[in-house]
């Protein structure tokens, strides 16, 4: 399992609340827009990230992570597998605390470089799920 319930607890309650979505567009019918909604209920600032840069929920979003002009706590990623790499690699050099790849999103050796990087991790995990199981 890539994310010890310890490290999904210490992202989702101690990394902080500004939580970057990469994949997040005004497009109701995608997961990632339902995940926003529930990480805002929850008390996250949401910032979508999408080449659209939309405004969705309520918070304006930018093209990339490099374009957000404020400091980002956690990344989460809702890309295909084969480009969460480089979306890892982008969190790690905004200074991001903690990368989150959602479910069915696996590249092991980016969790291994975020890792090392010393970010906290989960992979192939969704918030939402686990968020309300905190208590």
């Amino acid at each position: 399992m890539y994310g010890s319930p310890e490290t999904i607890r210490k992202i989702l309650t101690e990394s902080g609340d500004t939580w970057a979505v990469v994949g997040l567009s005004s497009n109701r019918e995608r997961a990632a827009y339902g995940v926003a909604a529930v990480l805002q209920r929850y008390g996250k600032r949401i910032v979508p990230v999408h080449p659209k840069a939309e405004t969705v929920h309520g918070e304006q979003g930018y093209p990339s992570l490099e374009a957000i002009p404020f400091d980002v706590d956690v990344v989460d990623v809702f890309v295909n597998s084969h480009l969460a790499g480089q979306v890892a690699d982008e969190a790690v050099a905004a200074g991001a605390k903690a990368v989150w790849f959602q479910l069915d999103v696996i590249d092991e050796t980016a969790y291994d470089r975020v890792r090392a990087a010393g970010l906290d991790m989960v992979m192939d995990r969704c918030p939402a799920i686990e968020i309300p199981r905190l208590g």
